[in-house]
Formats: structure tokens, sequence, C-alpha cells
């Protein structure tokens, strides 16, 4: 049986800026920025003990997008295989894996 503590949820640091960055990618839909943004944030939040509506928004954006995960993830592989998707001095990719 799990004890309390491993069935309690966390809250991620970055949630609140994620929400933000996920009501963008719903908005705006697909480009090649919103592509790696959906990736790095799928990355993110793999396996994190909670964040469950971050979670279920990820899975809706990529349902909105009509891609499976692998697909998303060939896509970014394809992306920074060929470039930067995260360019310095652009105003909206910070390069923030964490």
């Amino acid at each position: 049986m799990a004890s309390a503590a491993e069935n309690k949820d966390q809250q991620h640091p970055q949630e609140k800026r994620d929400k933000e960055v996920i009501e963008r990618l719903l908005r705006e839909g697909q480009t090649d920025y919103n592509h790696a943004e959906l990736a790095r944030l799928r990355i993110r939040y793999c396996g994190f003990p909670g964040a469950r509506e971050i979670q279920l928004s990820l899975d809706r954006v990529l349902q909105q997008w009509q891609l499976t995960e692998e697909q998303l993830f060939e896509l970014t592989r394809r992306l920074h295989e060929v470039g930067q998707v995260y360019r310095r001095g652009d105003s909206q990719g910070q390069d923030d894996w964490s």
C-alpha cells in the first residue's frame, strides 16, 4: 500500500508559466516553434507526480493537432537536426527544459 506522501500530487514550479504556454498553443496552432514547445512540455511533465490539469491540456493540444506523441517527437527531432528552433534573440524562445 502506498503511503500518503507517495499519493500527494506536487505542483511544478513552472506550472503557472506553462499554463500560459499551453493556452497560446491552443490559440495559435501548429508551427515549428509551437511543436518544439509542446514536445518540451511533454518531456517536462512525463512522469511528474502532479500537474494533472497540465498533463490533460497537453493531451488536448495533441488531439487538436491530430498528432500522436511519437509523431510530435519525430517532427521535433527533424526540426532540431536542421537548425535551432530556439535562437538567441528570439523573444519567445527560452531553452528551459527543467
